[in-house]
């Protein structure tokens, strides 16, 4: 009997790695052909925005990405334009809906109808709710509720007309379990989630794919670009820790291929990251302790009340920057995240190797990224 278990075991493992082979298959056969199509990225000179544009160049896409500043999206189109392929790159708030359609009506005047939007732009504060204030609330939802409502409308009348097209949000664990700390994003990406489940049902009937993205932790050094209220320095430590380990955070590279993958299936929704899976499962079927747990954990985060909001790059403490965070700071020179005008502390900037200059290292997208 022992004998025979011990000969089914390796028949099993191919019989599992043959099923996993065509599963893999039939994932790749239902991707459709994006060569040619024009991809707009809303956030896209910086972080995961940046990735996906370059993951969209290197489908064959047309490519076009905005964000609000001219030296950050400068800094970023020359970075993608050196892995491959042209970029236009357009400055606009996605929180202004007269900005949104005079940029969608440049992008199609000079590239042709928008058939992929992915609507990835987004801010994020961090600090406990009494730093908060009622502004906090109407930024974090003007830039990544409204912005995401203001893209799609712009877009919708000619995929609608054209009964084609495809929609990508990017949301957030944040959107579907309230983490502490970040009460404002949450806020904002549980609408977003909402907006984007809606869409598409309403728009199935068009021949509109609607997917929805629910990432967790990724390294995309967008610490360095958050706002910190309270004990700012305790605050950008924990968040910048979390962002900095492969344990905590999945590879930004390869989040940026599993959303663009997703998008070319049309899928409804996919979750990134096994850590933000596991929330969400825990969630879904203990709320009651998962809440109690999140309680735990909020008890143990900084408790200040400062109303000053500082950007993460004007912060330097003994753990952040530090060989601690070494693949954050990787991921942040590597995806633009210092290429607009704020420029980081001098301490900060020692650190991390800028030698006290906001400037990008060169280094393009495509890189091999070592922390994989």
């Amino acid at each position: 009997m022992e004998a025979a278990n011990r000969a089914s075991a390796p028949a099993a493992l191919v019989a599992g790695a043959l099923m996993y082979a065509g599963w893999q298959a039939l994932r790749r056969a239902r991707e459709a052909d994006i060569y040619g199509q024009v991809a707009l990225v809303t956030g896209g000179s910086r972080g995961l925005g940046l990735l996906i544009a370059h993951e969209l160049l290197e489908a064959g896409c047309q490519v076009a990405v905005c964000a609000r500043d001219v030296t950050e999206l400068e800094a970023a189109r020359e970075q993608l334009e050196r892995s491959g392929g042209q970029v236009m790159s357009i400055a606009c708030d996605v929180s202004d809906p007269v900005q949104v359609r005079n940029m969608v009506e440049q992008i199609e005047a000079e590239l042709g109808p928008v058939a992929l939007l992915v609507n990835n732009a987004s801010i994020i504060q961090v600090g406990p709710l009494e730093a908060m204030t009622l502004d906090d609330f109407r930024e974090a939802m003007e830039v990544n509720f409204w912005g995401v409502v203001n893209t799609t409308l712009a877009v919708l009348p000619g995929m609608r007309s054209r009964r084609a097209g495809r929609l990508v949000n990017i949301t957030s664990i944040g959107g579907k379990v309230a983490i502490p700390h970040l009460l404002p994003y949450d806020c904002a990406k549980f609408a977003a989630v909402g907006f984007s489940e809606g869409l598409r049902a309403e728009l199935a009937r068009y021949g509109i794919s609607v997917t929805t993205v629910v990432p967790g932790l990724m390294r995309t050094g967008s610490p360095v670009n958050a706002f910190f209220k309270g004990e700012v320095d305790r605050e950008f430590t924990w968040f910048s820790l979390g962002d900095a380990t492969p344990v905590s955070a999945m590879s930004a590279r390869r989040a940026a291929r599993q959303i663009v993958s997703a998008a070319r299936r049309g899928a409804a929704e996919v979750t990134l990251s096994w850590q933000a899976k596991a929330l969400r499962v825990t969630h879904d079927l203990f709320p009651g302790p998962t809440a109690r747990l999140l309680g735990v954990v909020n008890r143990a985060l900084p408790s200040g009340n400062g109303a000053e909001s500082v950007r993460g790059m004007e912060i330097a403490t003994p753990v952040s920057p530090s060989p601690a965070t070494a693949m954050m700071n990787r991921a942040a020179r590597r995806n633009n995240q210092y290429g607009g005008r704020p420029e980081p502390s001098p301490t900060h900037a020692r650190k991390v190797g800028l030698s006290g200059v906001a400037q990008p290292d060169g280094a393009s997208p495509s890189e091999p990224e070592s922390e994989r």
